[in-house]
């Protein structure tokens, strides 16, 4: 394979997908020759352009619904199915037959993710996909709109930068990364969105970072994406003279995003018509909600328009007259958005949980408190202590960790009084105990930093620039049951063995733990899996006979199956469990035998507990 002329970042986001690239032979040092794909895509039956983003929706058309060249493309006239712009405005009329926010179904760990189950609620008839095939027809859609632009520079030769958000566990990078092989990426690297996000500032600053951030700052990088809250700290210090950028901490995963604004600009518009006398069913408030989003992009890009119009179509005879007209006014949107989601809270607010009922709609698993300051303040909060490893104290009166600097990545904080709103309340924070004001990073690029940043990535992984250091941003156990007689009632206490420390770098390996566990021949076996993103001294064979609710987080389970040859099936085969992380970003967990040099690899279970 020949050396790549690419760098290649990819934005597979939640609402919008981008390509950015570097041209590695033209730059040079901080000096890069960056661009970004005009990706082409059919933004109306048989009509092609080239836009900057790639809407993240599947559209799925029925047999009939459209002629024979409607869904032809440049480089194919073999699809059936719709992605992009066509698919969003198609879908806005005829959501039972929508695919959306699929890479928060990637990340569910209650469903089979391999599994067609998407569109979610669609009746029988409508043909189902999986999250992970539809984030493959995504990728793929990248790929080939390269190709068809590049033919000189084939995409499978360039080296290749994915995005994700920093919460990902390890099972959801594994299924992102498997998707990327799928589509074709073969030389791919997995990046943290909130990383990529301050890489793009970096380039964007032409060397200037370096006089806006000083030894001692730790910048909190704010994501608020389609899917995802994301929050990141990253500390700046020097070594051997030089400014250097590590990530200290990331928050926990926070399913809440633009997809929860939509739905809830939808309710404030449909009680809105309620009052009116118009009463949406099911089917038409999932049509005003896709209509909701298109309303408040352009009401956050555009601080001119006041108001934009929303019509929801009708169903049945009557569908030519009876669509439902109305608007979403910016008061509304800053009302529901800056209220609902951004409140003014103190430092020790934390997330708001209430019991679950027993029965609930497949769906995704939202958060349960919409307050995104909320959930900032219980990052802050039990981060307080992230940066004794570098040697800094914790100020005496501190209760969370104390940011110097803000970087805001994510298409809502094109609003500035959503921008004004946070620095407001963490600056308030930071006063009352004493603590001088987070000054905020400007310049950022929102719709485009995270491409633009993954691809900035790919050319500093050459030794061309600065690069943030950090490696997994969590430490990793296997639970183990302990031996003891029957007790009705009872439980056996379980302990959390570390297979995995915190900050674990690509491509390295950790020490086999002195735990050993036995695996029946031919049989798939479980273990209980967890993470932690506070517990930063464990080492490799640490065993934790207790910890506190917040310190440890259950994950997708694991299993392994020992195959049988050699073996007497049903034999018991003592195994050590070794992790090591991959170049790709990836964890990757291993069954050693007893003196033996094979080596069997340890599967993350994704299908959800659906049995086959």
């Amino acid at each position: 394979m020949s050396d790549p002329r690419y760098s290649i970042g990819v934005d597979l986001g939640t609402t919008h997908c981008a390509l950015s690239y570097v041209d590695i032979t033209a730059s040079d040092g901080d000096k890069t020759v960056q661009g970004v794909l005009p990706i082409a895509q059919l933004t109306a039956p048989g009509a092609v352009e080239q836009p900057e983003l790639l809407p993240s929706f599947l559209y799925l058309p029925h047999p009939n619904e459209l002629t024979p060249g409607d869904l032809n493309l440049p480089w194919t006239a073999e699809r059936t199915f719709a992605v992009g712009e066509l698919a969003r405005s198609r879908g806005a009329g005829t959501p039972i037959r929508l695919v959306s926010s699929a890479k928060s179904w990637l990340c569910h760990p209650g469903v089979d993710r391999r599994a067609a189950i998407l569109p979610n609620d669609a009746p029988e008839e409508v043909e189902r996909v999986s999250p992970l095939e539809t984030s493959v027809r995504y990728l793929t859609h990248l790929r080939e709109a390269w190709d068809h632009a590049h033919p000189d520079a084939p995409f499978a030769e360039q080296e290749i930068t994915v995005t994700i958000p920093a919460s990902f566990d390890p099972a959801a990078r594994e299924l992102t990364a498997e998707a990327a092989q799928a589509a074709g990426y073969a030389r791919m690297t997995l990046l943290e969105e909130p990383q990529a996000a301050l890489y793009s500032w970096i380039q964007n600053t032409d060397s200037a970072w370096r006089k806006q951030v000083r030894v001692g700052d730790v910048i909190l990088v704010v994501d608020v994406g389609g899917g995802t809250s994301d929050f990141s700290l990253i500390a700046v210090v020097e070594r051997e003279g030089n400014l250097e950028l590590h990530r200290v901490a990331v928050g926990e995963h926070i399913l809440l995003g633009g997809d929860n604004m939509d739905l809830a600009l939808a309710h404030v518009v449909a009680r809105k018509l309620a009052a009116a006398g118009t009463q949406p069913d099911p089917w038409q408030l999932r049509a005003l909600t896709y209509a909701c989003r298109s309303a408040k992009e352009t009401l956050l890009s555009d601080p001119s328009q006041d108001t934009v119009p929303l019509v929801v179509p009708s169903r049945g005879s009557k569908l030519i007259g009876g669509s439902i007209r109305t608007e979403l006014t910016r008061a509304e949107l800053t009302q529901t958005i800056l209220d609902g989601f951004f409140p003014q809270v103190d430092a020790s607010a934390r997330p708001v949980s209430r019991a679950r009922v027993g029965l609930t709609q497949l769906g995704l698993p939202y958060a349960q408190d919409a307050a995104v300051t909320r959930h900032l303040a219980g990052f802050l909060g039990r981060q307080v202590a992230a940066l004794a490893d570098l040697g800094r104290s914790v100020p005496e009166n501190a209760t969370f960790l104390h940011p110097t600097a803000v970087l805001f990545n994510g298409g809502v904080f094109k609003s500035t009084l959503l921008v004004d709103r946070i620095l407001q309340t963490l600056n308030g924070w930071l006063a009352a105990e004493g603590a001088p004001a987070a000054r905020l990073l400007e310049g950022a690029d929102l719709d485009l930093a995270v491409a633009r940043g993954a691809a900035y990535y790919g050319y500093v992984r050459r030794g061309k620039g600065v690069r943030i250091r950090g490696g997994t941003a969590r430490a990793y156990y296997v639970a183990v049951e302990s031996a003891m007689p029957a007790v009705p009632g009872l439980e056996p206490p379980v302990t959390a063995l570390c297979v995995a420390p915190f900050g674990m770098e690509e491509g390295t390996d950790a020490e086999l733990p002195a735990q050993e566990f036995g695996l029946v021949v031919g049989e798939p076996v479980h273990f209980r899996f967890f993470g932690s993103s506070v517990r930063r001294q464990d080492q490799v064979g640490t065993m934790l006979d207790y910890w506190q609710p917040d310190e440890l987080q259950e994950l997708d389970e694991i299993e392994a199956t020992l195959p049988t040859e050699g073996r007497t099936p049903g034999e018991v085969v003592p195994v050590k469990l070794h992790a090591r992380v991959t170049e790709a970003g990836t964890l990757e967990l291993e069954a050693v035998p007893r003196g033996s040099s094979e080596r069997w690899k340890v599967e993350f279970d994704v299908r959800g507990g659906v049995s086959e």
